[in-house]
């Protein structure tokens, strides 16, 4: 939740910010939903391997073949957990830069992604390092793909009840007769 849309729930700017530097950026629950269902399914794929290897280990013995392919199982293990937390990590990076881009109030987060160089941005704990000065580059040659905040943005125009007056002209308005009835 940003501190726009706190305020938009009626809260004070002072409000807001409190509970910002409070909690901090809100994760969608969705997304952590997403979340913990990868890591369970993760979890649960290695322990299930871990046990068919275990299980091979004491038939195997004596038996060259069979030893090989546990030794095998366990290094296709170690790359699939390797992968897996590579994978994990560049969603981790990519659910940051997507967060950092809207909260730099780009119009078209994609658009933007593009013009970046992925590879001189790095995800380190929650910032990311080598963003900061591609967008301000980007503000510079490209305003027009951020969001501009008006200072000087007109009220609202405010409508009040009127006098009906009859058009000009000598021809009678037919619905006056009508409105006068209501006045």
């Amino acid at each position: 939740m940003t501190k726009e849309q706190l305020m938009a729930l009626g809260l004070t700017e002072e409000q807001a910010q409190q509970i910002l530097d409070g909690f901090g950026q809100m994760v969608p629950k969705s997304r952590l939903d997403e979340k913990i269902k990868e890591l369970k399914t993760a979890n649960e794929t290695i322990a299930e391997r871990d046990t068919q290897i275990k299980d091979l280990e004491p038939l195997a013995a004596g038996n060259k073949d069979l030893l090989d392919q546990i030794t095998k199982l366990q290094a296709d293990n170690k790359t699939a957990a390797e992968q897996y937390q590579a994978d994990l990590a560049e969603t981790q990076r990519t659910y940051a830069l997507d967060g950092a881009l809207k909260d730099a109030k780009v119009h078209n987060v994609k658009a933007v992604k593009a013009l970046l160089d992925n590879e001189k941005i790095k995800l380190n704990g929650d910032a990311l390092e080598g963003l900061t000065e591609q967008l301000e580059a980007l503000k510079q040659s490209d305003a027009y793909l951020f969001t501009t905040e008006k200072a000087d943005t007109p009220p609202a125009p405010s409508f009040s009840g009127g006098q009906h007056t009859p058009p000009a002209g000598g021809n009678p308005d037919p619905f006056a007769a009508k409105l006068a009835k209501y006045e």
